[in-house]
C-alpha cells in the first residue's frame, strides 16, 4: 500500500503515470530510480498520449516483467500470465485499459488535451488508477 501511494504522489509531483508506478516498483528489481524513469518516459498518455493502455498498466507490465520476465524465448509463460491477471483486474476495476477511454479524451489532439487539463481528470482519475496499477503490480509480484 505505501508504494502505490509512493506512485501516486510521484505522480502528483508532474511525472507521468508510467514513470511513477515503474520507478516507484523497479528499484526492488534491480533497476534504479533514475532509469527506470528515463525507461518508461515514453509511455504516459497511452503511449506518447497516443490513448492507447494506459501508462500506469504500462509501468506495471514493465515492472512485472523485471520481476517474472525471462531472456529465454521459451520461458514466458509465467509473466504472460502475470501480465493477464493485471490487466484484467485493472480492466475490470476500471472499466478498460485504454486511456482516451478512461479519460474520455484523446490527449494526441491538442484541442483534446486541453480540454482534459481543464475538466481536471489528471488530478482526479489519474491518480488513483496510478495507484490501482501500482497495488495490483504489487498483489502479483508479492504471491511468489
Amino acid at each position: 500500500m505505501e508504494k502505490s501511494l509512493n506512485a501516486k504522489t510521484r505522480f502528483e509531483e508532474s511525472f507521468s503515470c508510467s514513470q511513477s508506478v515503474f520507478s516507484t516498483l523497479a528499484p526492488e528489481l534491480g533497476i534504479d530510480e533514475e532509469t527506470a524513469l528515463k525507461i518508461s518516459s515514453a509511455f504516459g498518455g497511452g503511449i506518447s498520449r497516443h490513448g492507447e493502455v494506459c501508462g500506469a498498466v504500462t509501468g506495471a507490465l514493465m515492472s512485472l516483467g523485471l520481476k517474472f520476465g525471462s531472456s529465454s524465448p521459451n520461458d514466458e509463460e509465467k509473466v504472460r500470465e502475470a501480465s493477464q491477471e493485471l490487466m484484467h483486474k485493472f480492466k475490470e476495476t476500471n472499466g478498460s485499459l485504454l486511456c482516451k477511454e478512461l479519460l474520455g479524451y484523446h490527449l494526441i489532439v491538442p484541442e483534446e488535451r486541453e480540454k482534459a487539463k481543464e475538466s481536471g481528470v489528471f488530478n482526479t482519475i489519474c491518480p488513483l488508477l496510478v495507484q490501482n496499477a501500482t497495488e495490483l503490480a504489487e498483489e502479483i509480484m508479492n504471491k511468489t
